[in-house]
């Protein structure tokens, strides 16, 4: 009788809720009706399409809801449960309700937010005896949930084919009069138009999901020049390679791209991704909107009304400066795990207190009682310094030779009590007995104690060491010989100072050079001018071709290099250069850099041996020969980049550019001996190019400020470097780029360093005056080291205006040197 008066409760509620809802319902027809209204503008052929389609879907919704029903029935049992139907049908009555409501106006969220819920009281389930168990009634509730769930599925669906159906009735009921129905081509051309939309709305879902798939690039804000040189431009976020973007062309393309393309002004590449990017209009005000100094959005009210608030407190500003209060501290996630191993670690013993012990206390002056192996290690005791013993000075009877006078008693005075030979003026007396008690005696012996106990002593041990045995063990100057020791012949006929020489192949003829514009040949052994030829400008450099039979001088005079052939050699000999030096030219690689010129026959250069010059940049300063006679290199450091280094080629009378741009001031060049390799020395450094494979072999360090000059040993795998700062370095090629020795013998700047052909000789000449000779001996064994020795200083050259030995050169077959300095000498020493 209970639950009988429970649902008679239940349905006057209902009742209520019923009227409640009849009125909900009429104001939702209200809206329904006013919302129609409003949609008459809305074409028909729509509304049939999309109430085809909704019929189509009802219907496939209700085949599935029949055979889900159909299974639902078999697994329920509706002999053990039993709910109140008064209860159930008033609810699902207001979720018609309300999903009526919803539909009716426009969509803003889930449309089953009104869906009235159930009473927990109807979700209970009632057993018609009252007194069922609790695990029956569980399983009640499960299977009539389902059942609920299940019906009110089809409900919803039933009210969702009610609801289409009623929008197509007043579809129709507002254009019936004034329209006709449409027939099946207009059908499918609704239907065609709505395809159509569906595939634009499919194809920017498909772009917008496209771009977010697209490769990023990932590697942060790092300068993009670094990815120049690779193919790829960055890495994305699986850390796979993210390949360039091809530009389209050079400079051209680019113009006529500017040309035809009207967005290219608005066009910016992204050097991250590697795309073009075009503005857009919003892009593009915001831009300007910067430019003229205002801020980037129009709408943005700089002078928006401030609302200013009163503080109770007497606060000046509305933000307190306060520290943060502890409850809004976020501890660290990762700090508590580590607390957490630190504690565990503990807890299991890993982690152990360091405990204090105890200070050690030692018995000094028992030594019965401590044991020697238990005693700390002291320090060894130093024994204090002896003072000195006293002399005929402090004898209370002295000499009279060490009495002081008046005088010496005044300045004794005058001292300074540091500086005083004594402490004390010597007195004489007769008797011990008659000495008085010393004033400043307690005075000194506290002193005596102050320096015993603060000033520190230690115990030193004394080396040992024989001095002798700390010099290196060189043999003996005279036991190398053979090596020049003394001046023999002096070349005078030169004005100025002497700046270049050189010495021909075969050892006979000097050539000269000077800042009186003459270029001189000597004969070695006499001293006799057997040529002489007058240019232009200041000869700075001069040099023999190696091969006997080419008998030509090449002379760097001011900005060009003249090749000569004095006329000295045999007649087969003159002949053969002769010819080589009117060869027709063949192939000139560098037209604007370098010319050739053939000396005309009538001219008066040509009387005096000039047959070709070839005219540079800038003055040329150096001229060298390559070992077989056909190429030889100048070096121009003034020229630009690309021409300060020129290779001439002798048979094809051609120039060539070995280098793009030069690695700095070039300030000597050299050939090597053997191989093809190239050595090229700037300010601080000596790079080493291979002439076949056009490639950098090795750069040496050289650590000095400024380059002077340079040489290669005969067998080419060593080189001395000398310099302006006074050092001269030697280099083993096969050991390290460093310096193998630095030399630092020479007291002004080193001009030029040289190697002897044959002997194992090398020497330098400065600004000093003088020629150091030195030994240098290079063993084929690889393991063994050079031996370099000092054996002689050349001195006879005058200094002039802090010029000295500007030029040196061994004689090709012999042990001699010569020497030409600013002091318009040359001298031959043997």
């Amino acid at each position: 009788m209970e639950a009988v008066d429970n649902s008679s409760d239940d349905k006057e509620d209902a009742g209520e809720e019923e009227g409640d809802d009849e009125r909900e319902d009429e104001e939702g027809l209200d809206d329904a009706s006013h919302k129609t209204n409003k949609k008459r503008s809305v074409s028909r052929r729509s509304n049939t399409s999309r109430s085809r389609r909704r019929s189509q879907a009802s219907k496939r919704r209700r085949s599935n809801r029949d055979e889900d029903a159909s299974q639902n029935e078999e697994d329920i049992e509706p002999e053990e449960v039993d709910a109140p139907k008064d209860a159930e049908e008033t609810v699902e009555d207001k979720n018609r309700r309300a999903q009526s409501r919803a539909r009716s106006r426009p969509f803003s969220g889930s449309r089953m937010s009104n869906v009235v819920e159930p009473k927990e009281e109807n979700k209970q389930l009632v057993n018609p005896n009252g007194n069922g168990r609790a695990s029956s009634r569980r399983a009640g509730s499960s299977r009539s949930s389902r059942a609920r769930s299940s019906k009110r599925k089809e409900d919803e669906d039933d009210r969702e084919e009610d609801l289409d159906e009623a929008e197509n009735e007043n579809a129709n009921e507002g254009y019936g009069e004034e329209q006709e129905p449409m027939d099946q081509d207009a059908e499918q051309e609704g239907e065609a138009e709505e395809e159509e939309e569906e595939e634009e709305t499919s194809t920017e879902d498909a772009s917008d999901d496209s771009s977010d798939e697209e490769l990023s690039n990932r590697v942060g804000e790092i300068p993009m020049h670094w990815y120049d040189e690779y193919d790829h431009i960055g890495y994305n976020i699986d850390g796979k390679k993210v390949l360039k973007k091809s530009q389209g062309g050079d400079q051209l393309d680019a113009f006529l791209a500017r040309k035809d393309d009207p967005n290219y002004w608005r066009t910016i590449h992204d050097d991250v991704t590697g795309e073009d990017i075009v503005l857009t209009e919003q892009e593009l005000s915001i831009i300007r909107r910067i430019q003229t100094g205002q801020y980037a959005h129009a709408n943005f009210d700089p002078y928006d009304t401030y609302v200013e608030f009163d503080y109770p407190d007497g606060k000046i500003h509305p933000i307190g400066g306060s520290d943060e209060p502890k409850r809004r501290f976020i501890p660290s996630k990762w700090e508590g795990m580590k607390i957490n191993r630190l504690v565990e670690a503990i807890r299991k013993g890993l982690i152990k207190k360091e405990q204090e012990k105890p200070p050690v206390v030692w018995d000094l002056w028992n030594e019965e009682a401590n044991d020697e192996k238990d005693m700390p290690k002291m320090p060894a005791s130093a024994p204090p310094p002896k003072p000195k013993l006293p002399g005929h000075a402090e004898s209370y009877n002295p000499p009279d030779e060490y009495l002081p006078t008046e005088e010496e008693k005044n300045q004794w005075a005058l001292v300074d009590p540091e500086d005083r030979p004594y402490n004390f003026i010597p007195n004489k007396y007769n008797a011990l007995r008659k000495v008085p008690l010393y004033s400043n005696f307690i005075q000194e012996r506290f002193e005596r104690c102050l320096d015993l106990y603060l000033a520190p002593r230690a115990l030193k041990k004394r080396l040992n060491i024989d001095p002798e045995s700390l010099i290196p063990k060189l043999p003996k100057p005279s036991d190398l010989r053979p090596f020049p020791t003394t001046m023999s012949i002096q070349y005078l006929g030169h004005t100025e100072r002497i700046r270049a020489i050189s010495i021909d192949p075969t050892g006979q003829w000097l050539a000269s050079g000077s800042d009186d514009k003459t270029v001189r040949i000597w004969e070695i052994e006499t001293g006799r001018c057997f040529w002489q030829a007058s240019v232009e400008d200041t000869v700075h450099s001069i040099a023999w071709n190696p091969d006997v039979s080419i008998h030509v001088l090449a002379a760097a005079v001011g900005d060009k290099v003249l090749l000569y052939n004095p006329g000295l050699a045999s007649e087969e000999d003159a002949e053969k250069t002769e010819g080589l030096l009117r060869g027709e030219q063949k192939g000139r690689e560098t037209k604007t850099a370098v010319e050739w010129h053939n000396v005309d026959a009538d001219s008066e250069d040509y009387a005096q041996g000039l047959r070709v010059e070839i005219q540079h940049e800038k003055d040329v300063k150096s001229v060298i020969w390559h070992a077989k006679g056909d190429y030889f290199a100048s070096v121009s450091t003034e020229a630009s980049p690309s021409s300060q280094v020129l290779i001439h080629s002798l048979s094809r009378q051609s120039s060539q550019k070995p280098f793009a741009k030069s690695k700095g001031l070039v300030q000597k060049a050299c050939f090597h001996p053997s191989k093809p390799f190239f050595f090229v020395a700037t300010q601080q450094h000596v790079r080493v190019y291979h002439l076949q494979e056009q490639k950098l072999i090795k750069k040496l360090l050289t650590g000095m400020k400024w380059i002077s000059s340079l040489s290669i040993h005969p067998g080419g795998d060593n080189l001395i470097v000398g310099s302006y700062d006074k050092k001269m370095a030697w280099f083993d090629m096969d050991l390290s780029s460093s310096p193998y020795k630095t030399l630092k013998y020479h007291n002004m700047a080193i001009r030029n360093v040289t190697f002897h052909r044959k002997y194992p000789l090398f020497a330098s000449c400065s600004d000093d005056g003088s020629v150091h000779v030195f030994h240098g001996m290079v063993y084929s064994d690889l393991m063994q080291n050079p031996l370099i020795v000092p054996v002689k200083i050349l001195r006879g050259h005058e200094v002039v205006s802090n010029l000295g030995v500007l030029d040196c050169s061994f004689h090709p077959t012999q042990p001699w040197i010569i020497s030409s300095g600013a002091d318009n000498t040359i001298r031959l020493w043997i």
